[in-house]
């Protein structure tokens, strides 16, 4: 008999499981992810080898040979419908300091005639803000952080840089982020912090790990 899946729940490829809880990006909904994610992993289900955490969905990758599919969809179930309905975690606190603007924050003048908002006022409202890490990529330790100030939503470069230096802190449309390595992008960028975001020599080699809050504190260069 053909196993038949939640509607929220499909295959993907043969040894992962994509859980759909949504399809809108918001801080509720990617905090339910992180929950779900993090009772998985508490359980220590054989066979479960990562929990991939989107902004509105769960990847879980496991080994066919050690896990079936069926107790597999049974523990997400479970795991489920055992979450509180404010599933809110207790977040790490990540404070970065960034100094905004000149060569640091070559965007910061655009973004600032862009929203009509002074330079010092953008900066402001950057630093005011708690952001959740939604999810990592585009690069290793690349956060996508959420809970940025509409008003500063500013749209990319029409052409992306070919080098983006290592720490610089960006904005792309309603979003935030920081580069963890020399890359090109097209993120208008306000600042650059000297924190390392990522580092193969140290363990973790991730500064942020999706869930977490990041502050950004401004500092002089």
């Amino acid at each position: 008999m053909a196993l038949t899946f939640p509607d929220w729940i499909q295959p993907c490829g043969d040894s992962s499981l994509l859980i759909i809880l949504g399809e809108q990006i918001s801080i509720s909904l990617n905090r339910q992810v992180h929950a779900l994610a993090q009772g998985l992993k508490a359980r220590g289900i054989p066979g479960v080898e990562e929990c991939v955490p989107g902004y509105a969905t769960l990847r879980v990758d496991y080994d066919p040979l050690k896990c079936s599919v069926e107790d597999l969809l049974h523990h997400i179930q479970e795991v489920w419908e055992s979450l509180p309905e404010d599933s809110a975690l207790s977040a790490r606190e990540v404070v970065i300091p960034v100094h905004y603007g000149g060569e640091d924050g070559p965007d910061l003048p655009f973004v600032a005639q862009h929203t009509g908002l002074s330079e010092e006022e953008v900066i402001r409202r950057h630093t005011a803000g708690r952001y959740p890490v939604f999810l990592m990529g585009f690069l290793p330790g690349f956060p996508y952080l959420g809970g940025m100030d509409e008003s500063l939503a500013t749209p990319r470069l029409d052409t992306p840089r070919q080098r983006v230096p290592a720490g610089s802190v960006g904005i792309a449309g309603k979003q935030t982020g920081v580069y963890p390595l020399d890359s090109p992008g097209g993120w208008r960028i306000i600042g650059r912090t000297s924190l390392t975001l990522f580092d193969v020599t140290r363990e973790p080699p991730f500064l942020l790990q999706p869930g977490d809050v990041v502050r950004f504190v401004a500092v002089e260069a």
